[in-house]
């Protein structure tokens, strides 16, 4: 057995695909970018700070949420039958 294959038998599948990576991605910069106009602003009844910062900060959380359980089906069913 060459090392080639045995590297194939021995490599797992990626946890995330890249798509859950870009969706994790832009729901980091979506909590920075919040975080960073609420602090700009640096008032406390200010209308970004009340109003702007947290539903762009919460939209962050969401996106993050939703990109890690987010499966890809297509992914799973070629799995199944490759290994069955």
């Amino acid at each position: 057995m060459s090392a080639r294959q045995r590297n194939k038998k021995d490599t797992k599948p990626m946890l995330f695909t890249p798509l859950n990576y870009k969706l994790i991605g832009l729901g980091v910069l979506l909590i920075v970018v919040g975080f960073t106009a609420m602090r700009l602003e640096n008032e406390v009844y200010g209308i970004i700070s009340l109003y702007f910062s947290p539903v762009v900060i919460l939209s962050g959380y969401i996106v993050v949420i939703y990109a890690i359980l987010k499966r890809d089906h297509k992914l799973e069913e070629s799995s199944t039958k490759s290994t069955s």
